[in-house]
């Protein structure tokens, strides 16, 4: 398993697209920081006008903490889109240019292949959202400094600046566990269709769905709180004034099953199915 694991991360090192991903949230992160340090401030006066004259604010509201919070709403579409492809293509590149069935002559088990494969993409996935962290906290402190946090949540919540900062920190963690989701689902999504563009059409429409799902009312309780689609906005749950860190643990570790079932499936059709 070890020679395994480093196989598939010579891989990932060496193709383009791991770099074009990384790429690509320098470039998301970059057109925030651009956008707010042009535009931010008269946004936020137009909005916030009337209560700056009943309330004191610490700083100014145009701070690191906003930008942060601003980038972690890249977690709904435009992040996990990205690390969809990347991983996906851990499966679909080796389809496509035959070197699968070159692994599979070697003597080793289909299924340590498939789980390598996984724990690879599951790894990357940690790698770009710390990534992410680490790059938008030192451009955003950097340029904007600190200060207290607003943000819209069925109403406004304010915190101040050492809370905001918790609270970011603890929704990338809760982030990372719906990213890995998504990165699980379209490598399974790649070892059932093989091809690397209908993959991609897959997990973009499976993206879709299940953000669109996020808001249906299914009326039965147990599927509002346990269906999968129900779970993947956890970590906004960070900035609710009042904390429910009970419910925020359960969702992420049922998360976290759905995550291994898929997982578990991917490699079950791996192991049975042929390579050719």
């Amino acid at each position: 398993m070890r020679l395994l694991l480093s196989a598939e991360l010579l891989k990932l090192v060496k193709q383009s697209k791991t770099y074009y991903a990384l790429g690509s949230i320098m470039v998301i992160e970059t057109l925030i920081l651009i956008t707010a340090y042009f535009q931010g401030s008269t946004i936020l006066d137009l909005l916030l006008d009337n209560l700056k004259q009943s309330f004191y604010f610490e700083g100014t509201l145009l701070n690191g903490n906003l930008i942060m919070y601003i980038v972690l709403n890249s977690l709904w579409f435009n992040v996990p889109l990205i690390l969809m492809i990347v991983t996906s293509g851990i499966v679909t590149d080796e389809y496509k240019d035959g070197t699968m069935q070159t692994v599979m002559l070697q003597a080793v088990d289909k299924w340590k292949v498939a789980t390598a494969k996984y724990i690879i993409a599951v790894l990357f996935t940690l790698l770009v959202i710390g990534f992410m962290m680490l790059t938008t906290f030192i451009l955003s402190y950097s340029i904007f400094g600190s200060g207290d946090l607003v943000v819209y949540i069925n109403t406004l919540n304010f915190f101040e600046a050492a809370d905001a900062f918790h609270r970011i920190c603890w929704a990338f963690a809760s982030g990372a566990f719906t990213m890995v989701f998504y990165c699980v689902a379209s490598m399974t999504l790649a070892i059932f269709i093989k091809e690397a563009a209908k993959t991609w059409i897959a997990a973009a429409l499976f993206l879709i769905i299940t953000t669109l799902l996020l808001k249906v009312d299914f009326v039965v309780p147990v599927i509002n709180t346990y269906f999968f689609p129900k779970l993947i906005d956890t970590w906004q749950q960070l900035f609710y004034y009042q904390l429910d860190w009970n419910q925020i643990f359960i969702n992420n570790a049922l998360l976290l099953l759905y995550t291994l079932a898929f997982a578990a499936a991917g490699t079950y059709v791996f192991h049975k199915k042929d390579i050719g």
